[in-house]
């Protein structure tokens, strides 16, 4: 087991409480931590903002993606472009407007399904079950599925590569906090299921080392009549997380934590009360993650620490670099009225750095690295 080296000290000018009573008026504290909010941690106070640079060389930048610009040509899952990844967590978009005509089966991980647009129905060996904008669907490694939208769907597919998810540890708040495990919403044997147990032939797309396989049945493989156990494809929306809250103390990413992978977290932002303390920062703080690449995907709102950003869009901040809220966000945000956020965003912190997919510079803002310029 890791044992930091840990000696607690302070120097100079800074707030006894870490985020919150500043020690002057126009100071920006900046965090600079271990483990992903998790380690041992230093707030140093700055004259300027830690990311007020004038010019930036170099591929360690962060990156900005408009998701909605990539062709919508893929016809299933396997085929859906890849975003981000490494060797522990693939992360791909897919649209999809037609029925699935073959069933999918990934033997390569877990995959976490966010539905970013759309409604439809997934069918599964577990039975049935209808999803909407909003949902996670959560299929266990080797599970056969399939869909049938009924719009056009948006999915971000997120594949925890040869490991699994899990729930967080959650501590003090005890295990009903967040959402509670009975939220968590399991495929049903149904009329629909029932219905699609048909004797005519499906073929099934099995992945396996990023290659693919294709094995054919006179019938369909979801024939399952009912099944017992603790092992199948889970469902929870977004609205249905009852995020931790202080109206005192902005509150880390790592408190927004909805699923655990082996080597990466995957956290949901939805909209909370604004810290309403006068001394309290209201905005995420200013930061090194430095064993962390951070990706943020938005899915609706205003990102009310972001400029010109919107929904379906990406930001990859590989680690090594200090980064927070825009300039312009940033006084807005300490200025405003606003009592409550109004944003659901995911979020991936990897403890493996990611590389963009090959489909990815076609729909880059460059600009965006300059964003946190001062405007005159």
């Amino acid at each position: 087991m890791r044992k930091w080296i840990s000696f607690p000290h302070r120097e100079g000018q800074g707030s006894r409480q870490a985020h919150a009573d500043f020690p002057a008026e126009g100071i920006y504290e900046r965090e600079v931590g271990r483990s992903g909010f998790f380690g041992p941690a230093s707030h140093l106070h700055h004259r300027h903002p830690p990311t007020g640079w004038t010019a930036w060389e170099g591929p360690l930048r962060p990156r900005a993606f408009d998701l909605n610009e990539l062709p919508k040509t893929s016809t299933a899952p396997w085929e859906a472009p890849l975003v981000l990844g490494n060797a522990h967590c693939r992360m791909r978009i897919w649209s999809c407007s037609e029925p699935m005509t073959a069933l999918f089966r990934n033997g390569d991980g877990d995959d976490l399904l966010f539905v970013h647009q759309g409604q439809g129905e997934f069918f599964c060996d577990y039975g049935h079950l209808s999803f909407r904008e909003g949902d996670y669907i959560l299929v266990p490694r080797s599970t056969m599925w399939r869909i049938e939208p009924a719009e056009p769907v948006t999915l971000l597919m997120i594949e925890a590569t040869n490991g699994a998810y899990q729930l967080p540890d959650k501590g003090l708040v005890g295990p009903h906090a967040i959402f509670d495990e009975a939220m968590l919403d399991v495929p049903a044997i149904d009329d629909a299921f029932r219905a699609q147990q048909t004797e005519t032939p499906w073929q099934v797309v099995i992945q396996r080392r990023g290659q693919l396989s294709r094995v054919s049945y006179p019938f369909s493989p979801l024939d399952a009549i009912g099944w017992h156990g603790n092992l199948a494809v889970c469902r929870i929306n977004w609205r249905d997380i009852r995020p931790l809250m202080s109206h005192r103390y902005h509150l880390p990413p790592s408190a927004h934590t909805t699923f655990v992978a082996d080597r990466f977290v995957v956290c949901t932002f939805v909209p909370r009360p604004i810290e309403s303390d006068p001394g309290a920062l209201k905005v995420p703080f200013y930061h090194n993650n430095d064993d962390y690449d951070e990706v943020l995907f938005y899915h609706a709102g205003d990102f009310f620490s972001r400029d010109n950003i919107h929904p379906g869009m990406l930001t990859f901040h590989p680690c090594g670099f200090t980064h927070g809220p825009h300039p312009k966000a940033f006084a807005k945000a300490m200025a405003s009225p606003k009592t409550f956020t109004d944003e659901v965003a995911v979020m991936l912190d990897t403890r493996d750095a990611l590389d963009a997919g090959p489909l990815m510079t076609q729909v880059e803002w460059p600009g965006y690295v300059d964003s946190w310029q001062a405007k005159s």
